[in-house]
């Protein structure tokens, strides 16, 4: 037979099962609610980090043809020189004692054309419409020694 302390037994336990599965579903509608906000954030980021690799794409894109008008341009002063030193070297002097003089240095109007920069380019090769030269321009001796300058170790940049 059923007795009062069993009755009251049962009653207790439904009760606590009643506030358990409340209390999970409180915990759960949280746990929901964070879920929603992380894969909010997840989209967010994922927008972030398409924009910053297109950013990157163009950032090196830029560096590269920054290294291609470099090489046009040390290309073109390289082939320059080397013409000036061939017309000076046809025209030497008789010999006599003294070293051979290789002709007056070129003048920087005939490298650098006008303030703008911009530089003739050798033939066939493409050139910039205009290169900026810092300020003061390079002289050409210095260009034409044997040693590099004592800021660069060799004659290529490491990029990465």
């Amino acid at each position: 037979m059923v007795s009062l302390e069993t009755v009251k037994l049962l009653e207790s336990k439904v009760s606590q099962t009643i506030d358990f599965v409340k209390r999970v579903t409180g915990e759960n509608t949280q746990l929901k609610e964070k879920l929603s906000s992380y894969q909010k954030r997840i989209e967010d980021l994922e927008v972030l980090l398409q924009q910053f690799k297109e950013n990157q794409n163009q950032i090196e894109d830029g560096i590269l043809s920054a290294l291609d008008r470099l090489n046009q341009f040390e290309d073109a002063l390289e082939s320059k020189l080397s013409t000036e030193s061939k017309l000076s070297t046809e025209n030497k002097p008789p010999a006599s004692g003294k070293p051979p003089v290789l002709g007056k240095p070129p003048t920087e109007s005939k490298l650098f054309a006008g303030s703008g920069g911009s530089v003739e380019s050798a033939p066939g090769k493409k050139s910039p419409a205009s290169i900026v030269v810092p300020e003061p321009p390079v002289k050409a001796e210095s260009l034409l020694s044997e040693e590099p300058p004592p800021d660069m170790d060799s004659a290529e940049l490491d990029i990465f």
